[in-house]
């Protein structure tokens, strides 16, 4: 198959995944378990986890970045494919996590109040932002179009490692606040 039609096929699977997971999520966020007659118990020890997965995803980022500049082309095809994996467990960890919890309320005040809502909204509207950047630079990658790969990946790479950091902040900030 020719590398664009590579491309082209999987435009529509990327156009369907970058609007169904956030809408998904969104949905899932206000649904809650116990509401449809299950008897769960809330996964109140995920959100270190997933916290931690978003960590981990930005020092894997950073070292798929090394290994790209140092030539290391099978390092950096695995470490981004690790940091994709990562993202989906995170993503499967924060659903769970929200269906069978009630949501945690930022409790801080002032100037951090403002801090921390100014973190999660840029966090929120990236990490929609960031998953058809995602998939278009990976698609790019498995076509072997690198000199299309290499401009969307300049975009894409400080977006998600943004959403990764912002992501460990945003726990840390909220974390006293969880109810156990």
């Amino acid at each position: 198959m020719e590398n664009s039609a590579i491309e082209k096929k999987y435009n529509v699977w990327i156009a369907v995944l970058s609007i169904a997971i956030p809408v998904v999520v969104a949905i899932l966020f206000f649904v809650k378990l116990k509401d449809f007659g299950f008897d769960v118990k809330p996964l109140t020890f995920l959100p270190p986890i997933y916290a931690t997965i978003n960590g981990i995803t930005a020092v894997v980022l950073l070292l798929a970045f090394w290994a790209i500049k140092n030539k290391k082309v099978q390092l950096h095809q695995n470490l981004m494919k690790t940091a994709i994996a990562l993202s989906v467990a995170f993503l499967g960890m924060y659903v769970a996590y929200h269906m069978t919890s009630e949501s945690t309320k930022y409790g801080g005040e002032g100037t951090m109040r403002l801090v921390y809502f100014l973190i999660l909204i840029t966090h929120i509207i990236l990490s929609i932002i960031i998953i058809p950047l995602v998939l278009i630079s990976y698609v790019r990658a498995l076509a072997q179009r690198f000199d299309r790969h290499r401009k969307i990946a300049r975009i894409t790479f400080p977006i998600w490692l943004y959403v990764a950091i912002t992501g460990v902040i945003v726990y840390l900030m909220i974390s006293p606040y969880y109810i156990q």
